[in-house]
């Protein structure tokens, strides 16, 4: 199950301008670590929810809420751009 672990108190825009409201989710594995990944939910009307792949993993929930804290607005520009590149598999 996925889990808010943080939400972003700044916002990311993408190359066009759009601004977007950012939080850094989790989900516990197996193993017992935590992946975690972010979300970007456009502000205003329309636009799309995008999502990064995972960005990190974590020994704990406490540690990944910690990773989480330490982003900043570099980071989530770059994590909002990664979100537009298609993955080639």
């Amino acid at each position: 199950m996925e889990v808010v672990v943080h939400e972003l108190g700044t916002h990311a825009r993408d190359a066009d301008g759009h601004e977007y409201r950012a939080r850094a989710m989790g989900r516990i594995r197996r193993d017992g670590t935590w992946i975690g990944w972010l979300e970007f939910r456009p502000v205003g009307s329309g636009g799309l929810v995008r999502r990064t792949l995972r960005e990190t993993t974590q020994p704990s929930l406490e540690a990944l809420r910690y990773w989480a804290l330490g982003l900043n607005e570099i980071y989530l520009e770059g994590a909002l751009r990664r979100t537009a590149v298609p993955v080639l598999r």
